[in-house]
């Protein structure tokens, strides 16, 4: 079979919004049959998303109140890899921040965020985690560190009723904890 799928040729490129360090552009697109429409990406750079897990195998999670959700949810912890900093080195340098552990990083795989995003999302398993500091947030960060057991982790994964999911299942598979 042959594929009819074509990329699309980028007519131009704008930013229709910046605050707080996020931005949103407007793009315009000459699609395959010929006609131009625009869309409004995400303009994003590299994120972690880590699934840590302590010597005894509990998921270490953050509790924070989500914006776009408008609700308070179970997360993983992760953040934005900083410029000259591996994704290995992001995820220890979060984890420790939001949540005072430390482990064994490993670097998985990277996954889109989404269709709409210029973000990829670095995925670090970090394992044999312990707690060996305080948290060290920002000034805007409020979270609250939370352990959960494997089976508990997984419920909430299929739940859906939180973020970073693939992140979850690509580290569980992983780690052959599915």
């Amino acid at each position: 079979m042959v594929n009819k799928i074509k990329q699309w040729e980028e007519i131009s490129r704008e930013e229709a919004f910046s605050k707080y360090g996020k931005k949103i552009e407007k793009v315009d697109f000459k699609l395959t049959n010929g006609e131009v429409s625009d869309f409004y990406i995400k303009k994003e750079g590299p994120a972690v998303g880590i699934l840590a897990l302590t010597k005894d195998q509990q998921a270490i999670l953050v509790k924070q109140f989500r914006p776009g959700p408008k609700k308070i949810l179970d997360e993983l912890p992760g953040g934005y890899v900083d410029k000259d900093e591996t994704p290995e080195q992001a995820a220890k340098r979060e984890l420790l921040e939001e949540t005072g552990y430390k482990g064994k990083a490993k670097f998985i795989t990277t996954a889109y965020d989404c269709a709409y995003s210029t973000m990829s999302r670095h995925c670090v398993v970090i394992t044999d985690c312990e707690k060996v500091a305080e948290q060290n947030l920002d000034k805007t960060e409020f979270v609250e560190v939370v352990l959960m057991s494997l089976s508990e982790f997984r419920e909430l994964l299929r739940s859906g009723k939180n973020t970073d999911i693939e992140v979850g299942y690509i580290g569980l598979d992983y780690l052959n904890l599915l």
